[in-house]
């Protein structure tokens, strides 16, 4: 079943089973609202199992890239283009977000971590994390790397 994040309205639907469903719901409500301010698009999510191909496609991605597995397992993803660029987002149980942007100039995956969640054991050694302010999702933690290959 397919839903469309309302940014103003923040709903758990479909994060219940996080330990961080509020923060990473609020952190889903901040990427919907970025992409409808920009490219007036709806974000709109399906159940990971619905969504095995996008997620495989970033799996593949993480895996040939930076050799790295999510131990956590998708909650929920999407996949759409986007002012000529495909994108992809993957939301995890542990509060974990991964968005793929892959267009023709630009090609990178980033990580986003809820509010109060730590540092997947997966990333902790390899990427830093910078903080950003968010109305909706309180304080995000990001990093991000370069794609380099061809997917």
């Amino acid at each position: 079943m397919t839903y469309t994040v309302d940014f103003k309205d923040v709903s758990t639907v479909g994060l219940e089973a996080s330990p961080h469903a509020d923060a990473l719901a609020g952190l889903r409500a901040n990427e919907a609202r970025y992409f409808k301010n920009k490219y007036d698009h709806e974000f709109t999510l399906e159940p990971a199992d619905e969504a095995a191909e996008t997620v495989a496609w970033v799996h593949r991605i993480l895996a040939e890239e930076r050799d790295l597995s999510i131990a956590s397992p998708p909650l929920e993803a999407t996949a759409f283009e986007a002012g000529g660029i495909r994108f992809a987002y993957v939301f995890y149980e542990s509060g974990l977000a991964i968005n793929v942007m892959y267009g023709p100039d630009k090609r990178a995956v980033g990580f986003k971590l809820s509010d109060g969640m730590e540092i997947p054991e997966e990333l902790a050694d390899t990427f830093k994390f910078a903080r950003q302010k968010s109305k909706l999702a309180g304080t995000i933690r990001g990093s991000f790397f370069v794609i380099k290959g061809e997917y």
